[in-house]
């Protein structure tokens, strides 16, 4: 079960490298237009998957930066937001390749910024969570690029497995 999580991780980190590519090809005002996506603009998008990672990253590890809102405003301009996505790919990859198979059927406990009241569950359906938020509002990125005339993104893990990167997973 630990290589999954392993493998959510690479892709994860593919699927962001390949949007945010995209999103370099906008013009700011392509970038910040509301497309009726859930945060509106792709700027307020990304923002928020960072957001919400740190904020779980935080949980998970006791470590780094978190924001107290789901929909902060981390970075104003794409350059400063796309290198700090790429630490925090990193920095997921790493972590989620130091845990141990045993972590996973660990109890987590943590405080959700929604409701704030403690909730306890297995690390493991935590972490599914996790990498299914992401490719949740990657899909509303793909949208809004679309809805701005881009080409369509290849996002899907069958991709990401056909890559160097994702070949092991594939075997």
């Amino acid at each position: 079960m630990l290589d999954h999580y392993r493998m959510f991780a690479k892709y994860n980190r593919w699927a962001n490298r390949l949007l945010y590519q995209a999103a370099g090809a906008l013009t700011d005002a392509q970038y910040r237009e509301d497309k009726g996506a859930f945060f509106g603009s792709l700027h307020r998008t990304l923002n928020h998957v960072l957001a919400a990672d740190r904020i779980w990253m935080k949980r998970f590890t006791g470590t780094g930066e978190a924001p107290t809102s789901l929909d902060a405003i981390l970075f104003d301009d794409l350059g400063s937001l796309s290198a700090a996505r790429a630490v925090e790919d990193e920095r997921i990859v790493a972590w989620i390749n130091g845990l141990a198979e045993a972590d996973l059927t660990s109890r987590f406990t943590y405080t959700p910024i929604t409701i704030p009241e403690p909730v306890t569950q297995r690390l493991a359906p935590v972490l599914a969570h996790f990498f299914n938020h992401q490719t949740h509002h990657r899909g509303h990125c793909h949208m809004t690029l679309t809805a701005l005339g881009q080409p369509s993104l290849v996002l899907d893990l069958v991709y990401f497995l056909r890559t160097p990167e994702g070949e092991d997973y594939a075997k």
